[in-house]
Formats: structure tokens, C-alpha cells, sequence
């Protein structure tokens, strides 16, 4: 009872290789998945969710719990019960049990010669009311009102209640199919169905990759921040990212052909938009992307799939990856994924 103070994701080796293979799949963005990740955890949530349906009810099965607990044995006015007995029999701690009785919601009417607080039947009564009131999730204010104002609108009081409980019910079904979609993402990576990844990821997409994926990278912190992402992502969000991944390789084979030379302006900007482009996955710093320029070139998957947009792109790329660390004082030589 409350208180009253109530690409290939399979073939490299490391963290650098999921990333790479998300980049080459043409895998898209999505929102962070921060109100998610303030859920609470199944466990939690399931217990809240029957907290919440139990104070829904307010047929016999939900109230005969309380009224079978003070009715197992009948207080006389002249014995009383003590606070720890009451507690016992209400389920009710002594602390709310003294609570109610400084503010006047339920004060025993009996005393002992040293003092100590005595709960007649009349008491007793009244604190069941108390509790099966609590039980439906009523205010103490409110419940005060209930109990002591002749004129009070109970009916109104109760559908009140259930209207903010039925709203609780609602946002904790969300919260459960949010957690659902999260697991799922953690374990699949990619919530897409076959068709759904065909028609957005090209006909060189193979389904299998996320699972393989998950396999091997499914511990590190990279795959978590990718499937956090994924949760709350729509074929639609996918979609637009896979645009965005397809406008940047063929601006890639534009700069070739236009002559741009890994290092100038115009290269670093095509560098840095990779990095944006790529934050759609997991956020990837500079060191993290010369290890994926590395790769680009020296990874037969991958550098197959920069030179198929244009003969040279994988090493003109890894070049440019390289000139643009340089200018922000990163040793490409040196650079670790970090």
C-alpha cells in the first residue's frame, strides 16, 4: 500500500568492419531512440502494467482483498487494536497508519494508559475504506472528501480515477510495444521485412548481412547505438537515407571526374558529409573514419564496391580521408577506432 508521502557486414574483423558494411548496404537514419532508452526495463514494465490493471478493477475480486484481510477476526470497542496489529491486518505500514492519523484522515479513538494508539471496529471500518480507496489510486485529499462530505460526488471521483488510469494503461502499452521493437533491433539489427530491404536497399542486398552482423558485433557499443537507432525507424526514414548514401557516392565519382584532388576544399567537404551521412549508423569520429578509409581500399568487398561507382574511388577516397584528418591535427598513420 503507498505511503502518503507518495555492405558485407561478415568480413572484417573489428568494430571498423560494421561500420563499413553499414556505409556500403546503403543502410539509412533514424531518430535517436532517447525516450525509449528511459523506458523501463520488460520487468518493470509487465509489474506496472498488472499495478495498473488491478487498480482498473473495482469488481469484488478487486476489492474483496482488502475487506477478507480486516475481516479476519472482529475488533470490540473495548479491546482495540494495536497499530502493529492493524497493519498487519490491513497490509498497511505503521508509518501510513501513523501518517493518516496526524493529519486527521483515520486517528484510533483509543488510547492506553501509556499512550499507545488503540483502533476500535469503527477505526478499523474506516481504514478499510481508506485502503480500498488507496487501492484504486484516490489522492488522500480526495479520499478525505469521500469519507467525511455527505455531498460529495463519489461516482464522479471513481470515473475520474479511471479515466487517468485507463491513460496509464494506454502510455504503458506504448512503452511496451517501444521496449519490444528495441530488443527486436538488438537482436536483428535491421527492422525490415525481405521486401521492405529489396526495395529500398537494391538488388545487391543480402538479408542475411544484419544477422551476421549481429553475431559478431552484437557486444560492442557500436552495434548498440545502431540498434537503438533502428527501433524507431520507418521504411520511410530508411528510405531517405539510402537516397542520401546514393547522392554522396555519385557526388564521390563527380569530384574524380572533375579533377578534385584529395586534400582541397572541395574534398574535405565530401569527407565530412560521409561522416554526417554515416552518423545515420552510429556517430563516427575522425580517427574512426581514417579506419574505415583503411578499409575501403585494402578490403577486396569493399574497394570492388567504391571502384564499381567509379575506377579509382576506393584509394581516391582513402586519400581524402587521410588529407582531411591532417587538418584537424589527426595522424592518419596512427589513428585507432576511437
Amino acid at each position: 500500500m503507498p505511503d502518503a508521502t507518495d555492405a558485407d557486414l561478415s568480413r572484417a574483423p573489428d568494430a571498423a568492419d560494421l561500420s563499413c558494411a553499414l556505409d556500403a548496404a546503403n543502410l539509412s537514419r533514424a531518430p535517436d531512440a532517447a525516450d525509449l532508452s528511459c523506458a523501463p526495463d520488460a520487468a518493470d514494465l509487465s509489474c506496472a502494467l498488472d499495478a495498473a490493471n488491478l487498480s482498473r478493477a473495482s469488481d469484488a475480486a478487486g476489492l474483496s482483498r482488502v475487506s477478507n484481510a480486516a475481516n479476519l477476526s472482529r475488533v470490540s470497542d473495548a479491546a482495540g487494536l494495536t497499530v502493529g496489529e492493524v497493519s498487519t491486518r490491513l497490509g498497511v505500514t505503521v508509518r501510513a497508519l501513523h501518517h493518516w492519523d496526524e493529519i486527521g484522515l483515520a486517528r484510533p479513538s483509543l488510547r492506553t494508559a501509556g499512550g499507545y494508539r488503540l483502533y476500535t471496529a469503527g477505526d478499523l471500518e474506516r481504514l478499510q475504506r481508506i485502503v480500498v480507496y488507496r487501492e484504486l489510486g484516490l489522492g488522500l485529499d480526495r479520499i478525505r472528501t469521500i469519507l467525511d462530505d455527505s455531498t460529495a460526488d463519489v461516482p464522479g471521483a471513481l470515473r475520474a480515477q479511471r479515466d487517468q488510469i485507463e491513460e496509464r494503461i494506454a502510455r504503458l502499452q506504448q512503452l511496451s510495444a517501444g521496449l519490444d521493437r528495441m530488443i527486436d533491433a538488438h537482436e536483428r539489427g535491421l527492422l525490415l521485412t525481405i521486401e521492405q530491404q529489396a526495395a529500398i536497399l537494391g538488388p545487391h542486398w543480402n538479408p542475411d548481412w544484419p544477422a551476421q552482423a549481429r553475431e559478431r558485433y552484437g557486444d560492442t557499443r557500436q552495434w548498440q547505438q545502431y540498434a537503438e537507432r533502428s527501433a524507431s525507424r520507418t521504411p520511410e526514414e530508411w528510405q531517405a537515407i539510402a537516397n542520401a548514401v546514393a547522392d554522396l557516392d555519385r557526388a564521390l565519382a563527380e569530384a574524380i571526374d572533375a579533377g578534385v584532388t584529395p586534400g582541397s576544399p572541395e574534398a574535405n567537404h565530401l569527407v565530412e558529409r560521409h561522416r554526417e551521412v554515416f552518423a545515420s549508423y552510429f556517430p563516427l569520429t575522425r580517427q574512426m573514419q581514417v579506419c574505415l578509409g583503411r578499409m575501403f581500399e585494402s578490403d577486396p568487398a569493399y574497394a570492388a564496391h567504391y571502384n564499381a561507382i567509379h575506377p579509382g574511388l576506393a584509394t581516391w577516397f582513402r586519400q581524402s580521408i587521410d588529407a582531411n584528418a591532417r587538418t584537424h591535427n589527426i595522424n592518419p598513420d596512427a589513428a585507432t577506432w576511437q
